[in-house]
């Protein structure tokens, strides 16, 4: 699977969340039904490994950020708690946030590694390598008139 691009999301029917995401207009106390924030990523295919890039700004990676992984799934969760410190003003968001990456093969038990700085959460993960395919040549058989059904 070395080199296997990721799948383009680009699609003419975005996701829910993309339609009511960071530029849909907010609410007072509106909040999607799934009470869970999107987190921003990006992922990139660098150097032989898959690179996922997450915005998770003001969190404590040790005690706020979790990192699962099941199959060919990668899931980035965080909480980000208020302060109870009285605010005249606030933009921040508080509460759950969560992501969800298909890559394209399985991920590797070994190797993934994850780093927190400046904000942003970036996780690599290693490449399956795979045995170079060579092409083959399959051999086709003549065969007799009266061999071919009647033999089986």
């Amino acid at each position: 699977m070395a080199g296997k691009q990721m799948e383009q999301r680009r699609s003419l029917f975005p996701d829910f969340m993309d339609w009511f995401g960071t530029d849909f207009p907010r609410f007072p106390g509106w909040r999607p039904s799934t009470g869970t924030h999107p987190i921003p990523i990006e992922v990139t295919n660098q150097g032989g490994q898959y690179v996922l890039r997450a915005e998770l700004p003001g969190m404590n990676p040790e005690e706020d950020i979790s990192i699962t992984v099941d199959g060919d799934t990668l899931t980035v969760s965080a909480e980000h708690t208020e302060s109870t410190q009285t605010k005249d003003h606030s933009e921040f968001r508080y509460g759950s946030f969560q992501r969800t990456v298909r890559l394209p093969a399985p991920i590797p038990s070994e190797g993934v590694e994850a780093a927190y700085e400046d904000g942003v959460l970036t996780v690599r993960v290693p490449m399956p390598t795979e045995p170079a395919q060579t092409p083959r040549r399959i051999p086709v058989k003549r065969t007799a008139a009266g061999d071919s059904a009647e033999s089986s």
